[in-house]
């Protein structure tokens, strides 16, 4: 007499089976949604700051230093153009005499500590 084979099914792997196909699944779509975020903050135009006071001494400082040679651009060195340099610094004097008793303490006090510190390193690449 020949046996009779019995299949026995587990149906266990099945369920594994189908958590790990939603772990993929779920997986996946976080990789696709975080791609597509960065693909829009690439698109997007780079946010720029406020234009505050803050800004505008920060903007003219650093033109003067350029002017001076103290800041490079991608590794390319400039020759120092000392007649912008002292230009710049002639604006951040402007500004603080045209904005005199209009600023905060702490405003007169960062706009008069950058110009001395400005003026330091005119003298400094000059001398």
């Amino acid at each position: 007499m020949a046996e009779e084979k019995k299949i026995i099914v587990d149906e266990d792997w099945k369920d594994e089976a189908q958590h790990e196909k939603e772990k993929l699944a779920e997986q996946e779509a976080v990789e696709k949604e975080e791609k597509e975020k960065e693909e829009e903050q690439k698109k997007e135009p780079t946010k720029l700051p406020p234009g505050d006071f803050a800004a505008l001494m920060s903007l003219l400082t650093s033109q003067a230093l350029f002017a001076m040679g103290l800041f490079e651009v991608e590794g390319q060195k400039k020759e120092p153009d000392m007649e912008m340099a002292r230009y710049n610094i002639d604006m951040l004097t402007t500004l603080q005499e045209k904005t005199k008793g209009n600023l905060t303490e702490q405003e007169t006090a960062v706009l008069e500590s950058t110009i001395s510190q400005v003026r330091m390193a005119f003298v400094k690449v000059t001398g």
